[in-house]
């Protein structure tokens, strides 16, 4: 959930730099205890054997989800059944288009993806998603984006009135230390836990099956740290599943979403496979992609070769939404560890998620989908004290919303590959 400035801005540096480093310094702490590790007693775990990873289900959950890497037969298969779903609930008939939403990474600056879509609202031209998606920070905008306005109030709340004691907690430096060989992250999201259970409710839960029943998918990214592979978790299959444990495993997978390695710990979600239970380590999706579409687990043209007229030839919209900055950002760096340690993960990071608007990009020109990309504009610079410093955050919410609300320029390239011959428009407003 934290974005690329996370370790450092927890610290309470500014954009702008500062003296404390208080939180990085208790991850290189922990770090350092990993030297230990070989002499102390570790966490027991029962991890999911390499063999068993194409086998492993969540009990009793059979086709929730799906590796990224790889073409996925369950989710072709809801694709299709969404399609069925659309025409019956619209009296046989699809929508005119489609349009598709992908929420970024960026912990605090997920006020900015917040921001754009109540704006969009105010703007009276905000579509109805046939498929939304997220990961870490963008996971937890995911479900208010896929039920749309009425949940525009929620959103607002949650990204401009928490602050860092509402996400997480980090222990006493004592205990820290006394804990080193035992360490899976410096902080507890438990706080995060209860936020989770406050806004996103059983009947949420339930509205976001009913939206799925009428051929509407949300997707949620996590990584699946011992495979290094990004799984894809249908959370609107498990929240209309049935399952008692569906809202349970639905917050889970949200928070497992945002939980980055060493920073936070990670989450355990048991599966079974060959006939015995395993955990999966999962953290942070975006250690895997900081923004997602449907990656490799679709290919409409296997599925067109597949399904023939069943795949409706209507346009189709991305709107992806990067809660970050995507270009260079000048800081002054302290030569300390922490802070050369800090810096280089964050640009790490940044362009990572630049490199994820290209392939994403790629991907949109493949299947015929029109591109357009927000991001922070580059010349908003306030200074936080926190990552989840709430006057940032209620800062960025506004901008973000003033700028939707008057029609939003959408862009229609990735960063650096605008058309260097002029063009009639940079941006392209949305369109009711």
């Amino acid at each position: 959930m934290l974005r690329e400035e996370s370790s450092a801005n927890i610290a309470g540096r500014s954009r702008a730099g500062s003296a404390g480093r208080g939180f990085f310094a208790l991850v290189n702490l922990a770090l350092c205890g990993l030297l230990l590790q070989g002499c102390m007693a570790l966490q027991v775990r029962h991890p999911l054997p390499e063999h068993l990873q194409d086998q492993a289900e969540v009990e009793n959950l059979p086709g929730i989800r799906a590796w990224g890497d790889a073409l996925s037969e369950s989710l072709e298969l809801s694709a299709i059944e969404s399609l069925k779903q659309e025409m019956a609930a619209n009296h046989g008939k699809l929508e005119p288009e489609a349009n598709f939403l992908a929420l970024s990474g960026g912990g605090g600056d997920g006020a900015f993806g917040a921001g754009i879509l109540c704006g969009w609202t105010e703007a009276g031209n905000r579509p109805s998603f046939k498929l939304v998606t997220g990961i870490s920070t963008g996971s937890l905008i995911a479900p208010f984006a896929f039920l749309g306005p009425e949940y525009d109030a929620k959103l607002k709340e949650a990204y401009t009135t928490i602050s860092d004691k509402d996400i997480y907690k980090v222990p006493g430096k004592l205990k820290l230390l006394l804990n080193l060989g035992r360490l899976e992250g410096v902080a507890s999201t438990e706080p995060l836990a209860e936020l989770l259970t406050h806004l996103i409710d059983d009947q949420m839960i339930q509205k976001i099956a009913a939206e799925h029943n009428k051929g509407r998918s949300l997707l949620v990214g996590t990584t699946q740290l011992d495979a290094q592979r990004q799984v894809i978790w249908n959370m609107g299959a498990i929240a209309a599943s049935g399952h008692p444990d569906a809202p349970k495993l639905f917050r889970q997978v949200l928070r497992a979403s945002a939980s980055i390695p060493v920073a936070f710990n990670p989450v355990y979600i048991k599966v079974t496979a060959g006939g015995q239970e395993y955990d999966e380590m999962h953290v942070d999706g975006g250690v895997r992609a900081e923004v997602m579409l449907y990656e490799a687990a679709l290919n409409l043209f296997t599925s067109q070769k597949k399904l023939g007229s069943l795949i409706p030839d209507r346009p189709r919209k991305l709107y992806i939404m990067r809660n970050a900055q995507v270009y260079p950002e000048y800081e002054s760096i302290k030569p300390y560890i922490g802070d050369i340690g800090t810096r280089a993960i964050s640009s790490l990071t940044k362009y990572q998620g630049v490199g994820d608007l290209y392939r994403i990009y790629v991907l949109a020109q493949r299947d015929g989908i029109d591109y357009n990309l927000a991001f922070i504009p580059k010349d908003f610079h306030p200074k936080r004290a926190s990552e989840f410093d709430t006057k940032y955050m209620n800062e960025e919410f506004d901008l973000a919303y003033n700028l939707a609300r008057s029609g939003y320029k959408w862009h229609k390239y990735p960063p650096g590959f605008e058309p260097l011959t002029p063009q009639p428009a940079s941006g392209q407003q949305v369109q009711p």
